[in-house]
């Protein structure tokens, strides 16, 4: 007898996190539910029982599937019926409550979603990629600035040797927002990112740096060999370090310079990043974000957009709407949701996920970045500095 093939119907997302004064559990709900694919069913929203009853009354989920703790939703969804427990964890906690549900989820049969950076420590990490490889779960980490569809495209470009054999890589994050002892304030974000207990060993590097050091892999196909970096703490009191600059070499004998900065002063999230090869250059930016410009050696420069029929599969199948309608952060934190959905989806029903869904950041990117920022913090500290990238 074949095996029975299961009807399609949306996924039902538990989250963990995302309660009272979190900025990040809204835009993954949001994320998740643009498409139409995914359906929260239940949430431990928060380490306070009466603040996750609170924002799941607020979410309209009934009050039998609002747990006190994230233990017990697992272990008690863990025990549903099929057609009613949830497919999925979305987990948007500190980065100090990664680790111990992801690891619970996944023991428990269910797929994740994860928060970056992966965990609060590269111990962790390579833990979890082991229990990820074990249990067979699908796992996806929300670096954001992937999804969009013009960073997709540079990737296949380069990845295509349409710019030939690549020399130089440029990536920067600056931010403005913790130009001052902000956290003095007790304003929820800042307080937890700025201190090493909840945030781990660094403070921009690890928050914004992992960021620009997954967008400069990814879209160049090339992972960093060899590290040499400075970090700083600007703001007089603060824990952690606040404005940073990395020097990178690549498997491939190519170089780059890594900036993120959360002290810059009137900045507003521009991730930005050119790649150089012998032929030409590619540059995108956040605050453009619809736009690729590709610079040649020997011809004018050309300018790409979201929506043109010219773009790679990776692209268009990430596009939601026609050309000059802009699409943005939540429509590129979407595209990971709906790919990692798309995935799962078709594993239920017994097919193989498409090419193109299969593209969104796992749990190597999560080593990899957790790496980087203890790479980063061990160079800096060093009078040597280079430091071989060890993972």
């Amino acid at each position: 007898m074949p095996k029975a093939i299961a009807m399609k119907r949306k996924l039902r997302m538990g989250m963990v996190g995302g309660g009272p004064g979190s900025f990040i559990g809204a835009v993954h709900r949001l994320a998740a539910n643009l498409d139409g694919e995914i359906e929260l069913v239940c949430g431990a929203f928060s380490s306070h029982p009466e603040k996750s009853a609170e924002t799941g009354k607020n979410l309209y989920l009934p009050a039998h599937r609002v747990y006190a703790t994230y233990r017990e939703m697992i272990e008690k969804e863990a025990v549903l019926p099929e057609t009613k427990r949830m497919d999925f964890v979305s987990i948007v906690t500190p980065n100090h409550v990664h680790f111990e549900p992801a690891k619970l989820a996944l023991q428990h049969g269910f797929h994740v979603v994860l928060d970056k950076p992966a965990t609060f420590s590269l111990k962790e990490a390579i833990e979890l990629q082991k229990i990820v490889a074990e249990t067979g779960r699908i796992f996806c980490l929300t670096h954001t600035y992937t999804g969009y569809p013009m960073v997709k495209q540079a990737r296949r470009m380069i990845a295509e040797g349409v710019l030939g054999s690549i020399r130089k890589i440029y990536v920067e994050y600056p931010q403005g927002w913790l130009s001052t002892h902000l956290e003095e304030t007790e304003q929820k974000q800042a307080s937890w990112r700025t201190d090493p207990k909840r945030s781990g060993i660094a403070g921009s590097m690890g928050d914004i740096g992992t960021h620009a050091f997954n967008l400069a892999e990814y879209v160049s196909g090339l992972q960093v060999t060899e590290i040499c970096a400075a970090l700083n703490t600007v703001v007089p009191g603060r824990l952690l370090d606040d404005d940073g600059a990395v020097l990178l070499r690549y498997n491939n004998g190519a170089t780059g310079v890594l900036m993120a900065s959360q002290i810059a002063a009137g900045e507003e999230n521009n991730i930005k990043v050119r790649v150089y090869g012998e032929k030409g250059g590619i540059e995108w930016q956040q605050s453009d974000c619809n736009t690729l410009l590709v610079k040649w050696l020997d011809a004018p420069m050309q300018v790409y957009r979201t929506g043109g029929g010219y773009l790679s599969s990776y692209a268009v199948k990430n596009t939601r709407t026609p050309a000059g309608h802009p699409e943005g952060y939540l429509e590129a934190f979407a595209n990971h949701y709906k790919n990692f959905a798309n995935t799962v989806d078709a594993l239920q029903q017994g097919q193989v996920p498409e090419k193109e869904w299969l593209d969104f950041p796992g749990i190597q990117d999560g080593v990899r970045g957790m790496a980087f920022i203890e790479n980063a913090v061990a160079s800096s500290a060093d009078d040597l500095k280079w430091k071989k990238f060890e993972v």
